[in-house]
């Protein structure tokens, strides 16, 4: 999903349905919020919660999607948006001694991750710029070597518990 707002670029991936309690995946989505791409990958990839694989792969997707579509430029992404919102409960029996039966629920989330590339907003484009000039000025910063974002300037790494 892309979404234009105000000459401000956003890409969004949703993720539904996803097996596990709400409360759990916002235990992770709070230690990426506001941080870089590249910084988020790494951080999901060393913390131990279950949680981080469907989170990364919907930030992987949303790159991609922004890479793909809009020619986003990756070491300059940096994620505006991440919500995690309670999804329907899948309800199951379980067989109990004496014929009875005891309700299993298995809770689900909806996930949604949004990257905004922060080296589109360095420059304002103005209204008498042509399509192909913007597209000229897009691919100039793809070719430059943007400054990565260390991850102990950011605040840190191990920040937040």
């Amino acid at each position: 999903m892309i979404k234009i707002i105000k000459k401000k670029v956003e890409v969004y991936a949703l993720g539904q349905h996803i097996c596990m309690s709400a409360h759990k995946a916002r235990r992770v989505i709070d230690q990426i919020r506001g941080r870089s791409y590249e910084e988020t990958l790494m951080i999901l990839e060393l913390m131990p919660y279950r949680a981080c694989y469907p989170i990364f792969k919907l930030v992987y997707s949303a790159a991609a999607n922004g890479i793909h579509n809009l020619g986003f430029n990756e070491a300059s992404l940096v994620i505006i948006k991440a919500e995690v919102n309670e999804g329907t409960a899948a309800k199951r029996l379980k067989p109990q001694a004496r014929g009875r039966s005891y309700l299993i629920k298995r809770p689900t989330c909806h996930i949604t991750i949004g990257l905004k590339d922060i080296s589109l907003d360095e420059y304002e484009y103005s209204d008498y710029l042509t399509c192909s000039k913007k597209l000229e000025l897009i691919n100039k910063q793809k070719n430059t070597n943007l400054t990565c974002r260390d991850t102990y300037s950011s605040g840190g790494l191990w920040d937040k518990k």
